[in-house]
């Protein structure tokens, strides 16, 4: 296998094809409006996929023309942070908009199409050892972040287009097949909800039972992070940060037997966990179903179904109260949110008479097959993350990484 030349990023570029965001104080919240052009953030770029589209802020038309005009992203764009979580990148999309404004934490890129697919040097950069050279040449003065000078001279291999194609297809496929699941299992989640909604709102034989009668309600702690012995084991340990899926099977934080002994307490599969302080609860009410046995730490609480109520059904009977409990939450000294066991354990919920009942069996199987998805992503994402770096330095032929995907999907 040849070896592979480097070269600088700028000659992957039109010309003028890289530039920052707006300086200062061209661009601040209060110029935020309700519609307009939207304004990428780093949020945006948070995403595994190539872009996160759900949270947008934006300008008005009349600002950027008058001083946005030189710091705009279209679809097709690699947009880069500046300053922040250095080494997210991203893909302008297609839609729902024409264009874009970036932020004055982000950079982006114009791809000369005649010598780079812009997808490539999105994968280039998704690899975690570009990752680590953007971190090591951060300018540390103040927050750590790069310039355009930096970013313009980071080495990227030059291939072929064709070649280039062909490695995105492949990781491509990949990244595709998880952004399917992912949109499967939002689809059985909110389906399963609306389920639940119309039957609690319907069935004659159903009865309204308080949260405090129906589960067990358990309290998790925070074992000692200062004891190696109780950190880096095999269960998840869930927190208020950590709580971002409702299949709750995983966590960045795992604990050793001991580390579960000593602190905090272990759940079993079906148990309800929700947030109740943090500064999530302002916005959002983070709530998932352990698809495996998991400890959890104090900022969350954990309900296991009494006998007579099915847990599958309880989560979403406490799914759709979302904007009800929302509207109890109040701040703590620090302004993080927080939600009063007293009050939310009164919150009342409707349930069938019976376990046997049929909403039950839809949402069990709605339950379950949004999970599968979400396993099925994971071993996706461990293959994608594998074969990336390698194919990117030329370590892996790109015949032998299709074999792999094709026998994955």
């Amino acid at each position: 296998m040849s070896e592979l030349e480097y070269v600088a990023l700028r000659e992957f570029a039109v010309p003028g094809g890289l530039v920052g965001g707006p300086f200062g104080s061209k661009l601040v919240s209060t110029d935020y409006v309700p519609e307009g052009v939207p304004v990428i953030r780093g949020q945006n770029l948070a995403s595994p996929g190539y872009f996160d589209a759900s949270e947008f802020v934006f300008v008005s038309e009349e600002k950027v023309e008058r001083d946005l005009s030189r710091n705009l992203a279209e679809p097709g764009d690699v947009v880069f942070t500046q300053r922040g979580t250095l080494g997210q990148v991203g893909i302008v999309p297609d839609a729902p908009f024409p264009r874009y404004v970036i932020s004055q934490s982000q950079m982006r890129m114009r791809v000369d199409r005649r010598v780079a697919e812009p997808r490539y040097i999105y994968y280039c950069f998704r690899d975690p050892r570009m990752v680590q050279m953007i971190q090591a040449r951060a300018i540390t003065t103040g927050v750590p972040h790069i310039n355009l000078g930096i970013l313009a001279e980071l080495p990227i291999p030059r291939r072929p287009l064709v070649e280039q194609r062909r490695i995105v297809e492949v990781l491509g496929a990949l990244d595709d097949k998880i952004a399917v699941n992912e949109r499967i299992a939002q689809t059985a989640l909110e389906l399963g909800t609306a389920i639940y909604a119309h039957r609690a709102s319907s069935a004659p034989t159903w009865r309204s039972v308080s949260l405090a009668d129906a589960a067990q309600w358990y309290s998790g702690g925070t074992p000692r992070t200062t004891e190696p012995a109780y950190w880096n084991g095999h269960i998840p340990w869930i927190s208020a940060i950590s709580l971002k899926s409702p299949w709750i099977d995983d966590s960045p934080r795992k604990l050793t037997s001991l580390g579960a002994a000593n602190g905090t307490r272990i759940v079993p599969p079906g148990t309800i966990i929700f947030v109740v302080r943090g500064s999530s609860l302002k916005e959002e009410f983070r709530i998932g179903i352990a698809q495996c046995e998991v400890a959890f730490g104090q900022d969350c609480k954990a309900l296991v179904a009494v006998d007579g109520i099915d847990h599958d059904l309880l989560f979403h009977a406490i799914r759709h109260h979302t904007a009800d409990i929302l509207e109890l939450v109040d701040e703590t000294s620090i302004g993080a949110g927080r939600l009063a066991t007293d009050l939310i354990e009164k919150l009342l919920v409707r349930v069938p008479d019976t376990p046997s009942d049929a909403t039950v069996d839809a949402l069990k199987s709605l339950n379950q097959s949004a999970a599968a998805k979400q396993r099925e992503s994971r071993t996706l994402a461990e293959l994608r993350d594998t074969l990336l770096p390698k194919l990117i330095s030329g370590e892996l032929r790109v015949r032998d990484a299709e074999k792999a995907v094709e026998e994955a999907l």
